[in-house]
């Protein structure tokens, strides 16, 4: 079923809406929530979760496309979920040392003062993803936003583990620059 299809059924308050979402995107969100958790019982749970917040999210929002939107929420609920468990078992896993790379280049602003901060780094964020080479976007994209491991994006691309740590920190390095001239830093 095409994505227009089904967000209509969203906007009609069908329960079919649900099920066209799992059978087209299941796998999908169970990938990414998985990539981030790494305990497939907790994953599958983020995508029950998943689903009713896409519930809750559309209406009002329309996607044009859903896999972003839906895998957004997915990487969202699993980051929280991650988050609260690691609050409480203190667990070093992929996802935390993924996040704690990207620590030295985006800045810490407590529980995030203001949404406008927020969207301004999101923008700038974007523009740098976007203005990146190919192959050093798709690396870092892997890597923190898909949370891959470094031996899984090594593989993937048919690099080193070390040409893909190097380009990461070069990547990382850039992104501080760029974010400290947006004045962001």
């Amino acid at each position: 079923m095409e994505d227009r299809e089904i967000v209509a059924l969203y906007w009609r308050r069908s329960d079919r809406a649900i099920t066209e979402t799992e059978t087209k995107l299941g796998s999908y969100c169970f990938a990414i929530a998985n990539r981030i958790l790494s305990d497939p019982e907790d994953a599958r749970e983020c995508v029950n979760d998943t689903y009713l917040a896409v519930w809750n999210a559309i209406p009002p929002h329309r996607p044009e496309h859903l896999a972003p939107f839906v895998g957004k929420i997915t990487r969202r609920i699993a980051v929280n979920r991650l988050a609260s468990r690691c609050a409480t078992k203190r667990q070093g896993e992929e996802t935390a040392l993924a996040l704690e790379e990207l620590a030295e280049c985006i800045p810490d602003r407590g529980a995030v003062e203001e949404d406008v901060e927020a969207a301004e780094l999101s923008a700038a964020l974007n523009r740098f993803i976007r203005g990146l080479p190919k192959k050093q976007r798709d690396v870092f994209v892997c890597r923190y936003w898909y949370v891959d491991s470094v031996a899984d994006i090594a593989l993937r691309f048919g690099y080193s583990q070390s040409k893909v740590k190097s380009m990461l920190h070069r990547t990382r390095g850039q992104l501080r620059k760029y974010l400290d001239k947006e004045g962001l830093l």
